[in-house]
């Protein structure tokens, strides 16, 4: 790896790794979000401050883990789309760098998770909704009916919403939640 801090004096050096590190631990506390352990946020977090990519050598003495730790973190964060294997010519290693959209990240995160949950749930609930219709023609007392019918329509809630979140999850995966909430102009 290439010295970044090369030029600099001591205690500007230390200012800037202090403020990385505290950036770092931040991003690292935070991942268990996106259901990611501490240390595989720190790599993200250390990755995310490098202006090249790195292989996995390089990230296991950076962290001071394991090539095998290294790798399952990696692994982890390319299957979230949050980093990305590049190839670099002349290089015969596996290289890999963070996904800057950050914007596109939490999109992708988001639908990738989501789209599950809701398939499944409304499976559950349109299951549930056709055998509570099916004991409901089938006649029984008033006390069953009502029973059915506050049941019922407690489903057709819960349907209903989550159609709402599957429109939702349409709109992170097109692209089109940036025209409804654009990506903010660059801030400090």
């Amino acid at each position: 790896m290439t010295n970044d801090f090369a030029g600099l004096e001591a205690a500007q050096e230390q200012a800037i790794q202090k403020a990385r590190k505290r950036v770092i631990e931040s991003i690292g506390k935070n991942m268990d979000l996106y259901g990611i352990t501490q240390s595989t946020g720190l790599l993200y977090g250390l990755m995310f401050f490098q202006d090249k990519p790195m292989n996995l050598d390089e990230m296991g003495q950076a962290m001071e883990m394991s090539k095998t730790s290294m790798s399952t973190g990696i692994r982890t964060l390319v299957d979230l789309n949050m980093v990305n294997k590049v190839w670099e010519k002349g290089s015969r290693k596996d290289l890999y760098e963070v996904e800057r959209d950050w914007h596109q990240t939490f999109a992708d995160f988001f639908v990738l998770k989501w789209r599950k949950a809701v398939e499944l749930n409304l499976m559950a609930l349109r299951r549930s909704k056709a055998e509570l219709d099916k004991l409901a023609e089938s006649g029984g007392s008033e006390a069953m009916q009502v029973l059915i019918g506050g049941d019922l329509e407690k489903i057709r809630q819960a349907i209903d919403y989550y159609l709402w979140l599957d429109r939702v999850i349409d709109l992170m995966e097109s692209g089109e939640i940036f025209k409804h909430v654009p990506k903010e102009e660059p801030s400090d």
